[in-house]
Formats: C-alpha cells, structure tokens, sequence
C-alpha cells in the first residue's frame, strides 16, 4: 500500500489526512504544539493511523509522498519572533518601511498611533549609488562604504540582512554587487535582494517583502529542515514538499530560500480543495471557500474554475500592518474561529473575537486552564458537542467551565446562560457574513449564484446559518471538512511562479519587448523545471499573466494572455480585449476608451501531482428509521429542543436528514437547524439545504 500524507498545521489544531491507493481519505488531528511541531504532527498522523489499524512507522515508511502546511511563519511575524533583521536602502530613501503606502481606513480618526515599520528605522542603512528608473548608472556604487556597512551589520549582530534599493528591477548590478559583498564578509547571515524575490514596481511593496522574507529565513531554514530530519528519523522515505502561498507546492530547498511564501500557506490550499469538491458534486465553477478555524475564518474564492491571487495581502490590518506584496492566493482572514473569545466592550455591548484562546489553554471546555468565554464553549452549552465524542471520544470536554466561562458575560447583557450562548454565535456568524460579502459582492460576484464550501473544526455549527442569511442554496460540507486545508494539499500540484516588471501600454506596446520579457520567464521555470528530472513532465504547463489596469487605476487585475508569444498582428488588440472581459465580469463596466496600462507580467508553471477530479456518482434517495439518540438542544428560544443524534452508522449515501438535528463525525460536528435539511452526497459529503 503506498500512501500520501498531507499536514496542516494551525495555530489550533494541527490536522493530517491520509490517503490510499484508491484515493480514499483518514483524518487525523491533534493539538498543535508550538515548542516542538512534529510532536504535533506525530500526535495527528498517529490518530490516523490508529482509523486504518497500522503503526505510524509503518506508516510513513509506506508513504511516497509528503506534503506539509504551516503557520510558524505567521506566528513568528503576529508574536515578532522573526530574526532581528537589517534593512539597506538607497541613500536618501530610509524611510520606505516607515511610510508604508499611506491608506487610512478612518482619516479623521488621530486617536490611533501611527503603526511601527517592520523593520526598526535604528536598524535601516543607506547604501551610497543610485540606478535611474531608465537603469542607468547615476551615482556609482561605493565598494568601500558598502564593506564598511556589511562590517557594521555583522559587529552589530544581526542575523539577516534585506537589501532593496531604487530601482533595482530595472538594473540589478548595485544590489547583485553588494551580495555579493555580503557573502564575503558575512558568510553565515542570510540574505533577500529584492529584484530576485520580487522584481515590481513599487518600491514599498518590494521592500516590504524583502524585509519579511530576509526576517524569516533564519527561523524557516531551522523549522524546515528540523522537521525533514523528525520525518527522516520517524521512518518516512518518501519525497517531502511544502504548501506555499502561490497555491501549489514546492520543495524545501526552494522554499528555504523564499520563506515568505510560506506565510498562509494552509489557507491557501483551501480553495483547491474548495473546487475539488464543487467538481466531484458538479455544482459549479464558482465557488465561496470558508474555512473556520480555531483561531480565524478565512475567506476565498474560485471564479470561473480559476484560484484568485492578490498583491494585497496584509499582515495585520489594510495599510497599518506589512503587506505580502507577493502574489498569493486570495484568502482573507477575520479573528472569528472556534477559540475566538466574548467580551463586552465599554458601551456595554457584546463582541467576539478578534481575541482568541488559541490551543494554550484554549477554550474553557478544553479543561486546560482557560477561563474566558468563547465561540466553542457556546456550542458546548447549546448542546451542540457531546462532550463525551469531541475529537471521536479522544479529548473529553468540561462541560462545567464551559458555562462558568460563558455566565462571566450573560450578567453584563441580562441573559441566561443559553441565551448568551447563542448570541455569541449569532455574532460569530454575523463578522462570517459580513467577511464573506468583502469578498463577493464587493468583488462582483452574487452568493446566490455561487457554491459555499464550508470547511474546518468549528465549520459545522453555524454555516447553515450562514448560508441562509447570504440566500445561498448550495452548501457542501466534504467529509473530510474539519481538515479542509490539508485535503487540498492531496489536490495540489507543484506550482512555481516567476514575475518580471515592465510597465506598458496598449496604445503604444512594443511587442517584442514585452515577448522578451516574457521569453526570460519561460527560461527561468524551465530551470527550475529541469530540478524535477524524477517527475513526468510531459502535462505540465506554463501560463502567463498581465496585472493591468485602465490609465489612470491604482490597482491591477489579473489578465490572462491567451496566446504567447504575443502575435504581432492582432496581440495587442487581444490583450487589450481580455482585460475588458475581466474588468466588466469583476466591475459590471468597461471602459474601450481607455488605454490598458501593463505594470507587471507574471508565468506560473503547474507540475500535476494529483488525479482529476471525477464527478462522483449521484446516490438514491433512501428512507431509514429515526435515529436512536436525541438529546436536548438550543436554537435561540428559552427552552431546549430534542435533537436527534446520528453517528457514522448512520450517514448512508441518499440519506436526507432533517431538522433539528447533529451530526457526529469523528472530527467533524454539523448542526442542521430547525426548517433546514441535509443530505449525504455519493461521494458522503454532506450537500446542506437552507429550507
């Protein structure tokens, strides 16, 4: 039996799901541990394991390939664990991380302080030389002040250096010189030139990449290869690939020296999952991806069959906290998971989150410590978990603290227990919708046109409600939801991305430039192609992508080039044609007046490593007798409801459930309200009806 693992681990839970031959897929989660994740790790593929009845040794020494999701990235960044990092920047231009890119959300509001550079301005350096936004030469580097400059950065003990100055997509020669510099005299501190990781224009947004990825390598390149040498040492013989940001994944050694693409790496493979399942229903290509977490709910969307990316991916909040500047899948984040904490504000009123329990101590009901009320425990005085099935019967939840934590709010409001309960939920749910509508209405696309597919821990106790409010009458919950990111790593591919900066317009495009540029992009993935001699490349495939906008835009949109090279007769007018297809889909106007205005050109490579996904079979409607359990639930009155119980055994293929009712899987709670229904799909996903 040959195997494929794949781990995601959260700053909650760290989930695992194993897959056969035959494509059938075991979930296996444990609590994250942040000392040391392969304890976390190995707690999870352990509980999966025990589900097929084999050792973990055995295991993994079966097991051909291994793909690995995280958040350390992440936790270093939000906790400012990362390495202390120098910034060296063109002289005269030092305060690039300090002035960000300007935005406010509230411009009259000066009661906020204004928000601290990545990187301190004590530890930014100006490099004396100066290359023209032509690429021309017009102040000359300065060898010796730039010896000088890497001696300091090494007296001063810091542990890695990012290196961005003006304009250096343009004529890399000032940056390339003093890397090399720095290899020289500071041999053992890594670092990022900004026109290898990311060669756009703007300068912040490369600098702001720069500066995360140099911070992170010396954290990563310890975590990563810890890590392979835990799974060596464990019995595991097979390749080892990580998710990454881009949406595919990749080997340790590439990620070792890009770590800012593993930043979001486990939500980003959400939506792969996401259109994996809308397939296998044959329910559409557009598709709403909501992952709930233990700590977040991450938002995503797949248009027209195709994952969406973005430059605007934030650390923190828009224009306050440090853009990603790389391009990334498209996953939006509000603090609103299973551990997000309820607290009352100075008016009185309750909110939820952003605030979370984490996994230590973690919610009140997980009997580690914690005290504060929160999302999970309100599912616990509703009714919603058995405290005696949580995790499969693998972790025993305290009902007593659960509503001892949420009685410290229901005063404050004048409610009971209950009540407060399903508040807290209710408010929970309102942050999902209003995240969800972020990313769909205000981006052109109709929820009630779309497909949800609802995935993670805490996914099952409120989506339907969720769904209801957005008017969306498909829902599917996969079987393997409580572990939504790490079953699309089983449907990812390897995925590399290159990006070259040449700013051009339709009305007077040079095309054999712009088929240069693209030319040199097809050479790059096609060495990074020839790495991967042991895999068939014979589908593998290269697309290429404008980020344009109409003259005068700020932001860009993602345009396929359809034909590459661009013919010389009729390409422009393709290109120009393309992009107001995509600007009328996403903003209901074009505008064929306008010259299209080209600011960066993008060529992804895709190595297939998963199966196409099949539509599964349609499975007949089937009546069974009511379930033998029932116990007493909630759903926002003042007296309990009886609620029908069903396990496993009972879940058949055809099978129609109706409110009010709870399904119980091993890792998985769905929460069928009063007036709605589900049924279990041939696949033995779960298609939810909202009346």
């Amino acid at each position: 039996m040959t195997y494929k693992i794949s781990v995601d681990t959260g700053g909650t839970f760290t989930d695992v799901i194993v897959s056969d031959a035959s494509g059938a897929m075991t979930i296996g989660k444990a609590l994250t541990t942040h000392a040391r994740i392969f304890e976390g790790v190995h707690s999870a593929i352990d509980a999966a394991a025990s589900e097929l009845g084999v050792a973990v040794a055995d295991l993994l020494a079966q097991t051909s390939l291994f793909i690995y999701g995280t958040t350390r990235s992440t936790n270093a960044i939000v906790t400012k664990t990362v390495a202390r990092t120098a910034f060296v920047s063109t002289e005269g231009f030092p305060d690039i991380l300090l002035l960000k890119e300007g935005g406010k959300f509230n411009p009259h509001d000066f009661t906020q302080d204004y928000p601290a550079p990545f990187i301190a301005r004590r530890h930014t350096f100006e490099l004396p030389g100066r290359i023209s936004a032509e690429g021309e030469e017009v102040a000359a580097f300065d060898d010796a002040a730039a010896r000088a400059l890497a001696a300091d950065i090494v007296a001063r003990g810091f542990e890695a250096v990012a290196v961005c100055l003006l304009w250096s997509v343009a004529n890399p020669a000032h940056e390339l010189r003093f890397g090399e510099i720095l290899a020289e005299i500071a041999p053992d501190i890594p670092f990022t030139l900004s026109h290898q990781l990311i060669p756009v224009v703007r300068e912040y947004r490369r600098a702001s990449a720069t500066a995360i990825d140099a911070s992170l390598k010396p954290l990563m390149q310890q975590h990563l290869r810890e890590l392979e040498e835990d799974l060596r040492a464990a019995g595991l013989t097979g390749e080892i690939l990580v998710s990454t940001a881009a949406g595919g994944c990749s080997h340790i050694d590439a990620l070792i020296s890009r770590p800012i693409y593993t930043i979001g790496s486990g939500p980003a493979m959400a939506p792969i999952a996401g259109r994996a399942f809308a397939r296998m229903e044959d329910l559409g290509d557009n598709v709403i991806i909501c992952d709930t977490g233990g700590t977040t709910f991450d938002v995503g969307l797949v248009r027209d069959g195709r994952i969406t990316f973005s430059r605007d991916t934030w650390l923190g909040p828009a224009y306050t906290g440090d853009l990603l500047g790389i391009s990334a899948v498209d996953m939006r984040s509000i603090g609103a998971g299973g551990g997000s904490i309820a607290w009352i504000d100075e008016g009185g009123l309750m909110r939820v989150g952003p605030q979370s329990a984490g996994s230590e101590p973690g919610p009140a009901c997980y009997g580690r410590g914690g005290t504060l009320p929160t999302v999970s425990d309100a599912a616990v005085v509703l009714g919603y978990f058995d405290p005696e099935y949580f995790l499969g019967g693998r972790m025993k939840l305290d009902v007593v603290a659960a509503r001892t934590a949420v009685a410290s709010v229901a005063g404050a409001v004048g409610l009971s227990i209950e009540e407060t309960a399903f508040r807290i939920m209710s408010l929970a749910s309102d942050l999902m919708v209003r995240a969800i509508a972020d990313v769909t209405i205000s981006e052109g696309l109709n929820p009630r046109e779309s497909t949800i597919v609802a995935g993670g821990g805490a996914a099952g106790v409120n989506i339907m409600t969720i769904a209801a409010e957005l008017g969306c009458e498909r829902v599917i919950l996969p079987k393997v939801a409580s572990a939504l990111s790490a079953s699309g790593m089983q449907h990812a591919d390897i995925v590399a991305e290159e990006t070259a900066s040449l700013v051009m317009q339709t009305d007077r495009l040079d095309i054999g430039e712009v088929n240069r540029v693209l030319g040199a992009l097809r050479e790059k993935l096609e060495r990074f192609a020839a790495s991967l001699s042991q895999r068939d490349m014979t589908d593998a495939q290269i697309e290429y992508i404008a980020e344009a906008r109409y003259l005068g835009q700020v932001w860009e949109l993602d345009t396929p080039l359809r034909q590459v090279p661009l013919p010389l007769e009729g390409g422009v007018g393709l290109l120009a044609e393309t992009f107001h297809q995509v600007h009328e889909r996403v903003f209901a106007v074009r505008d064929e007046g306008s010259a299209v205005e080209i600011v960066n050109w993008k060529a992804r490579l895709t190595v297939p490593l998963a199966k196409p996904i099949d539509v599964a079979p349609k499975a007949a409607d089937i009546t069974l007798p009511p379930p033998a359990l029932s116990r007493q639930c909630f759903f926002g009155g003042t007296e309990p409801v009886t609620t029908g119980i069903y396990k496993p055994a009972d879940l058949a293929p055809g099978r129609t459930i109706v409110g009010p009712a709870i399904i119980e899987e091993p890792t998985t709670t769905l929460v069928v309200y009063p007036g709605t229904s589900v049924m279990v799909s041939g696949a033995g996903n779960f298609l939810l009806k909202v009346r």
